[in-house]
Formats: C-alpha cells, sequence, structure tokens
C-alpha cells in the first residue's frame, strides 16, 4: 500500500492540534490566493465536480466549496472529523476517508482537482500522482503543491536546510507531545525572529526572498506554529526539482504544465490529457 502509517496517525495528531477553526479567514484567504493564483478558474463553473486529496482541516476546501456544486475532501487520518466540523455549513462537500489509492471516487468523473502540500508525504509521490490523473476527466485542471529542493536558492541557503534536515529526522522520530512543544520552540525562536527580520528589511524596500522562512513574514504566527510541526515532525518528507515534477506530470499522462513564479514553491497546475 503506498502509505505510511506513522505518518498518517501524526498528522492526524497535528491536525487535530492545528484545526484552522479560528485563524484570522483573510489572512488565509491571502495564503489561498497563492496556491490558486495559477488555476484556471475559467474552466470550472458552478456545476463542476472535483477533490481536494489530502484535504487535512478543511481550510483550503471552505473557499472552493462556494464556486462548484460538488467536492470531495479525501483525507485518510482523523483530522477529517476536524474537517467534517469545519466544513459543516456546507451540504455539497462529501468526506471520504481514504488514500490516493483507495479513493473510491469513479474514474474519469472530476471536473478538477487539487493537492496542496500533501503528496510529498506519501512514498511514491508518482504513483499518487496517477491515483490523481486516474480521477480526473479529460481536459480537467489539476493543481499540485510539491516541497521543492531549493533549486532557485544560493548554495548557502540549501546547507541551512541539509542542518535543519538533521533536525528533522531525531525530532520526528520522537513522540507526538514532545516533538510538538520542540516545534513550538523552534516556532518562536527561529520563524518568529527570521520573519519579523524579513518584514524589516523588506520595509527598507529591500529583497527578502532569499531570507530563510520570510514567506512567514505577513502570515499569522499560528501558521508558523503549525508549519514548524508540519516540517521537523514529520518522519517522510520528499523534495523536488522543477524537471522531476514535470517528469512526474507527463509520465502521469498530464499536459499543459504551468509552474507559479511565486512561492510558495512549486506550486503546478496542469491539465489532463
Amino acid at each position: 500500500m503506498n502509505k505510511d502509517k506513522t505518518v498518517i496517525e501524526d498528522f492526524g495528531k497535528e491536525w487535530s492540534s492545528f484545526s484552522y477553526s479560528k485563524i484570522d479567514l483573510l489572512k488565509l484567504k491571502e495564503n489561498f490566493d497563492q496556491y490558486f493564483s495559477i488555476f484556471p478558474w475559467d474552466l470550472i463553473n458552478n456545476d463542476s465536480s472535483g477533490f481536494d486529496m489530502g484535504c487535512g482541516t478543511g481550510r483550503w476546501a471552505q473557499f472552493v466549496a462556494p464556486q462548484v456544486k460538488k467536492l470531495y475532501c479525501v483525507e485518510p487520518s482523523r483530522a477529517i472529523d476536524v474537517a467534517k466540523k469545519n466544513l459543516k455549513k456546507f451540504d455539497n462537500i462529501d468526506f471520504l476517508e481514504e488514500t490516493t489509492e483507495t479513493c473510491s471516487i469513479k474514474n474519469n468523473s472530476q471536473d478538477f482537482g487539487y493537492s496542496l502540500g500533501v503528496l510529498h508525504h506519501i512514498p511514491n509521490t508518482k504513483r499518487a500522482i496517477f491515483d490523481c490523473y486516474l480521477k480526473l476527466k479529460k481536459g480537467a485542471p489539476f493543481l499540485l503543491y510539491l516541497y521543492y529542493d531549493f533549486e532557485n536558492k544560493p548554495i548557502w541557503f540549501k546547507l541551512i536546510w541539509k542542518v535543519s534536515d538533521i533536525f528533522r529526522k531525531i525530532i520526528s522520530s520522537l513522540p507526538f507531545q514532545i516533538k510538538k512543544i520542540i516545534c513550538t520552540f523552534i516556532a518562536y525562536i527561529v520563524y518568529l525572529p527570521l520573519s519579523k527580520i524579513s518584514l524589516l528589511i523588506e520595509a527598507f524596500g529591500a529583497d527578502v526572498s532569499n531570507i530563510p522562512l520570510s514567506e512567514y513574514r505577513n502570515k499569522p504566527f499560528y501558521q508558523s506554529k503549525n508549519d514548524a510541526l508540519d516540517r521537523f515532525g514529520t518522519r517522510l518528507e520528499q523534495r523536488f526539482s522543477k524537471k522531476e515534477i514535470t517528469e512526474m506530470l507527463t509520465d502521469s499522462g498530464f499536459k499543459d504544465i504551468k509552474f507559479s513564479s511565486n512561492a510558495p514553491y512549486w506550486c503546478v497546475v496542469a491539465i489532463k490529457n
């Protein structure tokens, strides 16, 4: 089976801790717009049906559901219970506690799909992309976000990441409550200072794109705490280059692949051939 049971259990605990039920929706919508800036909204309408593969707490689904007829929220972890609570006001959402491999959505049935920050935590990411491909109709768009391998960053940036990855491998092996405490500490001593420094430098008109964690400068600190746990708390993390992502999408059968030129990297949209 193309899944890691421990990783799924940990994400269920993570999303139960960070439910996003009380976060500032305007700030979250800004984040949503970053991901969906390249999504071809003109290809779907209020008669469309689509899926959110790895919906987590439903933080993105709440912005998509009002624009379509049907949305399937697919999530293998207990986070699906959080999503049900967060999205209870929508009557056009079906919740499926399934993996990409066991997803019961009928093949060739969906007008669109998206999976943001999920498939790099699955053992065989390429296979998971193909599983998503199977659910889509011909000509349907698929929005994907995978962790990138810092190919557009300087060498020193990559070296910092390699050091941080050593800490990730140690921290992620700890019991959940312990690593949650450690990751919260990291958010306070690393994420918060760097994001505020970036904000200050940007105010003077300087480019902050190469400052680590600068993307958090305008985001709620709640998200920094969540993402610190997401980054250092997961046992399985894969990173891909543009070329590798393009090859996985092409081999799965997608065409018209378009990458976002802005953070978060790499966010990409493709069309089912």
